[in-house]
């Protein structure tokens, strides 16, 4: 193997018949005797320097150790979330299922799901398919896991500030099941509606990346628009949701899911603080988002429902109806049409019998 080679150059202000030799470039091949010329982007000289040959494409193999950590973590939680969502479905009817807002519950999953599917369309070999799948699923399962932790940490403050008031008004708006899933699906479609836009203003596709002269990647042409415009939208959502879950941190015991919710978004404000920097300032985007996204639906899934699975598996006898029975003074602002008209019209008629007997008093 010939590792380098010389051209002739005559020297200057001396004749013809004398000349040195010059060394060629690491990326150079001899074109002529007198002429070194270097390869394109992606080709490198062969090995008798006659020539350029491409460089081998490189991207994630599912051979690598982060790569088979990564799959194997999701495999895990894959595994995990299909666990639960069977016990979730088989317990529906059960106190702790109900009370926690199955409907929202069983979108937090779907959403942690996708999560746990995410490494797999990052690791593969780019492709087109692979691309759309990528930038629609980091963006999506993390929407609608948080969109529906905002939408129920949301229900939760308003039913707790209607509580405060020392008289008893009307039921809130918009506090069924289904208007909590329809608020949760307004606030995906934005999501979804963000992706697309983008999708068409950049069609996935992959392009081949030179980090150097000498290594050619195979990525997806994912921009920083691409990636801060989905990911800067959840960031919203994890924002509100934190906020209400630091507002409603000192909930009464029967409310104590938003003490789980709470530290929920706790850490993944770690998480996603600690993403950014790592995603912007090294070469290892795919493992780094890979990690970011399945640590995150991890933590939600560990903190959201083990409690849930530990009394529905193990202590069956707390799942009963009396350990999740809200006080009088909340149940009347989540109570049906009929208890707060009943509670609107007597808090009305107390206030005029205390005036009567003021009045009585007074004479």
């Amino acid at each position: 193997m010939v590792n380098r080679v010389y051209t002739q150059v005559i020297r200057k202000g001396e004749v013809s018949c004398c000349w040195i030799c010059t060394t060629c470039k690491d990326n150079e091949y001899v074109q002529d005797e007198f002429t070194c010329k270097a390869c394109e982007l992606g080709w490198w000289p062969n090995e008798d320097l006659a020539g350029c040959q491409p460089l081998p494409l490189k991207y994630l193999d599912w051979a690598d150790v982060e790569s088979i950590v990564a799959v194997v973590f999701s495999c895990v939680g894959i595994l995990i979330t299909s666990f639960v969502t069977f016990v979730f479905i088989q317990y529906r009817d059960t106190p702790v299922v109900k009370s926690s807002s199955r409907e929202l519950c069983y979108i937090i999953l779907a959403g942690i799901f996708l999560g746990y599917i995410c490494p797999f369309t990052l690791i593969a070999r780019p492709t087109v398919t692979s691309c759309y799948l990528q930038r629609l699923l980091v963006g999506l399962s993390s929407a609608m896991c948080y969109s529906a932790l905002v939408t129920k940490t949301n229900r939760i403050a308003r039913i707790l500030a209607g509580s405060k008031k020392k008289i008893c008004t009307r039921k809130p708006h918009f506090m069924s099941a289904w208007a909590q899933v329809i608020i949760a699906f307004m606030l995906i479609s934005v999501q979804l509606t963000l992706e697309i836009t983008l999708i068409i203003l950049e069609t996935p596709e992959p392009i081949k990346s030179y980090p150097s002269i000498r290594e050619v990647y195979l990525i997806c042409n994912t921009s920083n628009l691409g990636m801060v415009a989905p990911l800067g939208y959840n960031g919203l959502l994890i924002l509100s949701c934190t906020y209400y879950a630091f507002k409603t941190r000192n909930v009464p015991a029967n409310f104590n899911e938003a003490k789980y919710i709470a530290f929920t978004m706790y850490t993944t404000c770690i998480i996603w603080l600690a993403f950014v920097p790592i995603y912007f300032g090294s070469n290892y985007k795919i493992i780094t988002t890979s990690f970011s996204v399945s640590l995150s639906v991890t933590v939600a899934l560990g903190c959201m429902f083990t409690p849930k699975m530990y009394i529905i598996i193990a202590k069956p006898e707390r799942n009963v109806r009396s350990a999740f029975t809200t006080s009088d003074v909340v149940r009347m602002h989540v109570g049906d049409g009929k208890s707060a008209a009943q509670c609107g019209s007597n808090s009305f008629l107390n206030m005029f019998r205390r005036k009567k007997a003021v009045s009585r008093n007074a004479k």
